[in-house]
């Protein structure tokens, strides 16, 4: 990676959760979301956090310094040229990206425009569908049957399909971006205390992406 790839057994920084601002669309979605996942993953693991989320413009160079970014909205997504060139580098040198599209339809203006920027900048076929027995659905917790379905998926907004199946964009046999339109963003979106009134706690397939991101 740009920045080394994270092995928690010997790098004392702690990890941090990224949210990629962008000029287009509306990139400040699921707002109790990042803290939620945090608190995962001092519940759950031994990874150093920082509890705070921090947000970084795609288009500042800050984004070499994050191990772990999201990307997500409802509307366009439409890169400006400095946008363009550090998503590719970023991702290119080792990066991780989980982008998730808030309207979990695959006809809708974010998961559109989003694929067309991938295709744009890693060509027209780089973004394809992952098995659901790749590594990631074993990274930390056991997901046999691939991807957890969201209780957004057929709630009557977006195409009211169950998507058994993430995407990804691989550079040299890892994931660098992961992509969702299962809108985990707001099936986590929510006060990390209320957790305990889950019959089972449904951020757990965000520690295996976490996890995944900074091991492999």
């Amino acid at each position: 990676m740009i920045f080394g790839i994270w092995n928690f057994t010997t790098v004392m920084e702690k990890f941090f959760f990224t949210r990629l601002q962008y000029r287009s669309g509306d990139w400040n979605t699921d707002q109790r979301m990042p803290s939620n996942i945090l608190n995962s993953l001092v519940e759950y693991t031994t990874i150093p956090v920082d509890t705070q989320e921090r947000v970084v413009a795609l288009s500042s160079d800050e984004i070499f310094d994050c191990p772990f970014c999201y990307i997500s909205g409802h509307k366009l997504v439409e890169f400006d040229d400095k946008e363009r060139r550090n998503f590719e580098k970023y991702v290119k040198n080792g990066g991780f990206v989980f982008a998730d599209d808030c309207n979990h339809d695959i006809d809708g203006l974010f998961a559109k425009s989003f694929e067309q920027q991938m295709a744009t900048i890693f060509g027209a076929d780089a973004l394809k569908k992952i098995p659901n027995d790749h590594e990631l659905y074993s990274s930390f917790f056991e997901f046999e049957d691939g991807p957890p379905t969201t209780s957004y998926e057929l709630n009557g907004w977006g195409d009211d399909l169950v998507h058994d199946y993430l995407k990804a964009i691989e550079i040299n046999g890892r994931i660098g971006v992961l992509y969702s339109n299962k809108d985990y963003g707001c099936e986590w979106d929510y006060e990390f205390k209320n957790k305990r009134w889950l019959a089972k706690d449904n951020t757990q397939f965000a520690i295996n992406i976490v996890v995944y991101a900074m091991t492999s």
